[in-house]
C-alpha cells in the first residue's frame, strides 16, 4: 500500500480482514493524508475537511472489519443547523439539518413566500439525479463503458423557454437561475459546488447530487475533529495487523512477468507483494511506474483543474456564544467577479471570495471554556503559495478574517492568534503538486468530473483515494476503499456492493 490516506487504510483493514497481509508505507510522519490536526496553547484545528457527510460508509467499513461499530470508536454529532447563510444582500438564514419541511419553511420567512418551494421541488428533482447515479458513480467500480455516464445528463431538468426556444438547464448555473430565480438560492445551490472548487457556469446539472446528499443523510461532525475518525480508522488497521510504516518514501513500482510485483523505497530497499494499491496522485503514479497507467487506451483521464484550499485558524478569548451555528457561509458580495477569480477572466484577482465559518461546540478543541476554535476556509487556485513573491495570500487571509466578521462580529477584539494553511501545506501532506483538492465523481459534463478506474494498466496495481474513481471527499474516499478491496478479493467480476 503506498500512501496511509483515508481511501487507502479503509482498503487495508478490508484486506486484512480477507486475509491478506497488508503493509503501508507512508513517506510523511503520520496517517490520514489531508486529513491532519493543528495543536497549539491548548488549541485544536482540523486542517483537512471539517464535517462529515454519508457516515453509512464508515460504518460500513467499522461493521466489515471488525467487531466493534464506528460509534464506540468516534463519537458522532449531527450538526444543527446544518448550515447558517448569510447572502451578499445582509438577508440571513438558517437551515435545520436533513428535514425538508424545516428548510422550506426557513427559507419561506428568510427569502420570501415561494422560495422554500422553489427550493424543495429542486431537492425532489435532485433525487432523481442521485438515485440514478448512486450504484455507477460511487457503488460500482467504473464502467467499461463509462461514456455512457458522460454524455447522459441524469439531473432532470425543467423545460424552459428562451428567445422562442425550450430549453433546459445543463449546468448548475442554468439550474440556479432558471429553476430557483433568485440570486441567494443561486448562491445556496452554486455555494456546494464551489466547496469542491467546481465552477457552476461549467459544471454539469448533475451537480445537484451535491446539496441533496447533505439535504438527505444529515451533516455530520466527530466529536474531537473529524482527525478523530483518521485515528480510529488507523487504529482498526492495526489491530487487524496492517502494518505501517512512516517515512518511508515509495521511488518505483516492482514489474514482473507484466504485473505489478512490489514497491521500491528511497533507501533502496524493496517490498514484493502481490498487489500494490496507490493512494496518490495520478502523476505520482505515473512517476512510480515511468508511464501514464491510470489512463489506459479508452479510459478516464485524471481529472485536471482542481483548486486548492486557504485556511486560516483563529484562537479566540472568550466562550463560543450560545446559539451560535457550527456552520456559517458567508457569500460573495460579487459573485461573478468572485468566479471569474478563481476559473475565468481574471485569474488571482483580489476579490472578497465566498468563506466558510466553522465554530464547532467541542471543548476538546479548547484549552477551556473561556476560549474558542474558529476554522476559515475558502477555495483558491492550486500552487498558491506563501513569500513575497506571493501576496495573494496575505491579501486572502484579511479577507477571510473580514468575511469571518459577519459571523463573529466581534473576532478581531477577541483574536489571540492566526494560524494560515495554504496549497502548499495541502501539497506537503497528500504529495499532489501544487495542492489541489478532488472533486467527487458527476455525470454528464462529458466525463470532465468522472475520475479514472481503480484498476490500471497494469495487473495487480490499484489506485485509491480521491484522484480515482469515485472521486473527492471523505466518504467517497472509503467508498474507493471498498471498491478496491472487492477487486483484488473477488477479481475482476466484482460489482460492488449490493
Amino acid at each position: 500500500m503506498i500512501g496511509a490516506g483515508m481511501g487507502a487504510m479503509a482498503t487495508a483493514a478490508r484486506l486484512a480482514v480477507a486475509g491478506h497481509r497488508v503493509a503501508v508505507y507512508e513517506r510523511t510522519d503520520t496517517y490520514g493524508g489531508a486529513v491532519r490536526r493543528f495543536e497549539r496553547d491548548g488549541f485544536s484545528f482540523d486542517t483537512g475537511p471539517g464535517l462529515l457527510t454519508l457516515p453509512a460508509v464508515y460504518r460500513d467499513l467499522f461493521l466489515k472489519t471488525g467487531k466493534e461499530p464506528l460509534e464506540a470508536c468516534v463519537e458522532l454529532v449531527q450538526v444543527d443547523p446544518s448550515s447558517r447563510h448569510v447572502f451578499a444582500d445582509g438577508t440571513r438564514v438558517s437551515l435545520p439539518n436533513a428535514s425538508r419541511a424545516g428548510v422550506v419553511a426557513a427559507l419561506d420567512e428568510a427569502l420570501g413566500s415561494a422560495a422554500g418551494q422553489r427550493w424543495g421541488d429542486f431537492l425532489v428533482r435532485a433525487r432523481e439525479a442521485w438515485d440514478r447515479t448512486r450504484r455507477p458513480l460511487l457503488e460500482e467500480p467504473l464502467w467499461p463503458n463509462w461514456s455512457v455516464l458522460a454524455e447522459r445528463e441524469p439531473y432532470p431538468a425543467v423545460p424552459h423557454k428562451r428567445l422562442l426556444r425550450t430549453r433546459r438547464a445543463t449546468t448548475l448555473a442554468e439550474v440556479a437561475a432558471w429553476e430557483l430565480r433568485d440570486p441567494r438560492l443561486a448562491a445556496l445551490l452554486e455555494s456546494h459546488a464551489l466547496a469542491y472548487g467546481l465552477d457552476p457556469r461549467v459544471v454539469p446539472a448533475s451537480a445537484a447530487v451535491l446539496p441533496y446528499m447533505e439535504h438527505a443523510f444529515g451533516t455530520w461532525y466527530v466529536h474531537g475533529g473529524v482527525r478523530e475518525l483518521a485515528r480510529a480508522v488507523y487504529e482498526r488497521c492495526v489491530a487487524r495487523k496492517v502494518e505501517f510504516v512512516f517515512g518511508a518514501e515509495v521511488t518505483g513500482v516492482l514489474e514482473k512477468d507484466g504485473r505489478a510485483a512490489g514497491v521500491e523505497l528511497a533507501d533502496g530497499s524493496v517490498a514484493e507483494a502481490d498487489f500494490v494499491v496507490a493512494g496518490t496522485a495520478p502523476a505520482v503514479v505515473g512517476r512510480l511506474v515511468r508511464q501514464s497507467v491510470v489512463r489506459p487506451d479508452g479510459g478516464v483521464p485524471a481529472q485536471r483543474g482542481a483548486a486548492s484550499r486557504l485556511m486560516v485558524l483563529l484562537a479566540l478569548r472568550g466562550p463560543r456564544p450560545e446559539g451560535a451555528a457550527h456552520r456559517t457561509v458567508v457569500h460573495a458580495p460579487d459573485r461573478e467577479a468572485e468566479l471569474d477569480a478563481l476559473f475565468g477572466t481574471a485569474p488571482g484577482a483580489d476579490t472578497r471570495p465566498t468563506v466558510t465559518v466553522l465554530r464547532p461546540d467541542d471543548p476538546k478543541l479548547v484549552p477551556d471554556s473561556a476560549h474558542e476554535a474558529v476554522t476559515v476556509t475558502s477555495v483558491v487556485p492550486a500552487q498558491t503559495g506563501r513569500g513575497p513573491e506571493k501576496p495573494d495570500v496575505d491579501r486572502g487571509v484579511e479577507h477571510l478574517i473580514a468575511a469571518a466578521e459577519r459571523a463573529v462580529p466581534d473576532l478581531r477584539e477577541r483574536l489571540l492568534w492566526h494560524e494560515v494553511r495554504t496549497p502548499a501545506d495541502i501539497a506537503g501532506a497528500t504529495g499532489a503538486e501544487g495542492g489541489p483538492v478532488p472533486a467527487p465523481a458527476l455525470a454528464a459534463g462529458d466525463g470532465g468530473l468522472l475520475h479514472p478506474s481503480n484498476s490500471t494498466g497494469i495487473p495487480g496495481l490499484f489506485t485509491v483515494g480521491g484522484w480515482s474513481h469515485p472521486g473527492g471527499g471523505l466518504a467517497h474516499a472509503g467508498m474507493s476503499g471498498a471498491l478496491v478491496a472487492g477487486l483484488i478479493v473477488e477479481g475482476p467480476e466484482f460489482r460492488g456492493s449490493q
